[in-house]
């Protein structure tokens, strides 16, 4: 069976990282590979898989055969100035088309943008598409703009960029992160990865399908990471709330208008099966994409008890939620939907 993985995160070595990153405290990786930072926050390279050598190796073990790389959310640039923004930002995108370049066969490389310099982002984008010949778009789920202010995905200022994702026909992925810098939390027990997280992508998904996003540009297809799993949980409650409150939803889409959408998926990083479940009923089994979130720890890494790679699709199908025609799709023809196009074998 063909395997893609629709979710995956690697490094740079250490010194492919540019210097100012460093000087500027933006993000750089500690000499020996065991710590990657950021200004007053740093996290430990828990797998040797983060860099490329040995995501080979790893990938070849777990039998995937490909993979897509997403941007790394440390690099989304909120509160960045627009030069600053715009090199780290360009370094990441190269990067990443690097890595499709040289593995085309193995790798789909993602590029990112950021809103707060819209002419910037669109220019960003021509480039990556034209230049680089990437195909997949990843966007964090909230922004600051310019007076700090935190700002959905699904806001307005954001609507050309999926304006020129539609032209272009894109995959697009929506991630979470900087949920410390939004919410006034102590960051004790991890919340902010296992709860906050999981809230962030469930917003930008009640925004951008409440305007009608991903029905106005559906030539662009979405992918909503970790399976938006706070999204499947809050349907009753949303569709309550947009019956129940009709003035404060002008001009909005109903939560029920937006259900098994065939340009609207989500990965099964979900991590239980009874999650999984409801994400087929909820979504439908055609929408499910294969999406490991590896080498991270949070992810389905064989480096945490209990776990290993495509654990919750097995699951799925050993407990009836999906057929054996269902997770073969889950892990290559739902992914190629998603993307555009077929990957070669």
């Amino acid at each position: 069976m063909f395997r893609i993985n629709a979710h995956a995160h690697l490094l740079p070595e250490p010194t492919e990282i540019p210097k100012f990153m460093k000087k500027n405290k933006i993000f750089w990786i500690s000499k020996d590979r065991k710590f990657m930072k950021q200004k007053g926050w740093e996290r430990p390279v828990d797998h040797e898989s983060f860099f490329l050598e040995p995501r080979l190796e790893w990938m070849h073990k777990h039998y995937i055969n490909h993979e897509v790389i997403i941007t790394l959310s440390q690099l989304y640039c909120n509160g960045l100035s627009r030069k600053l923004a715009y090199d780290v930002i360009r370094f990441q995108n190269d990067f990443n088309a690097s890595i499709q370049e040289r593995y085309p066969d193995k790798f789909t490389a993602g590029f990112t943008v950021n809103p707060v310099h819209i002419e910037s982002a669109l220019k960003e984008i021509e480039r990556c598409v034209r230049k680089l010949g990437l195909q997949v778009l990843c966007l964090p789920t909230h922004w600051q703009d310019k007076k700090s202010n935190w700002l959905s995905i699904g806001h307005e200022k954001a609507d050309p960029i999926f304006q020129l994702a539609d032209a272009f026909g894109l995959a697009v992925e929506i991630h979470p992160y900087d949920a410390p810098k939004m919410i006034s939390l102590e960051n004790r027990f991890w919340r902010f990865h296992l709860v906050w997280m999981c809230a962030q992508t469930a917003d930008a998904h009640h925004m951008m399908t409440t305007r009608g996003l991903t029905n106005e540009f559906s030539n662009a297809r979405y992918c909503f990471a970790h399976g938006s799993q706070f999204t499947q949980a809050s349907y009753g409650r949303r569709l309550q709330g947009f019956k129940g409150r009709p003035d404060l939803f002008k001009d909005a889409y109903a939560p029920d208008s937006n259900l098994f959408a065939n340009n609207v998926f989500f990965d099964t990083l979900v991590h239980d099966v009874l999650t999984m479940r409801l994400l087929v009923d909820r979504c439908g089994s055609g929408q499910i994409i294969a999406g490991l979130d590896n080498p991270y720890p949070l992810g389905e890494m064989n480096s945490v008890k209990n776990s290993y790679p495509g654990k919750v699709i097995y699951e799925a199908q050993m407990n009836g939620i999906i057929s054996d025609t269902e997770k073969k799709e889950i892990w290559k023809d739902n992914v190629e939907r998603w993307l555009g196009f077929k990957i070669r074998e």
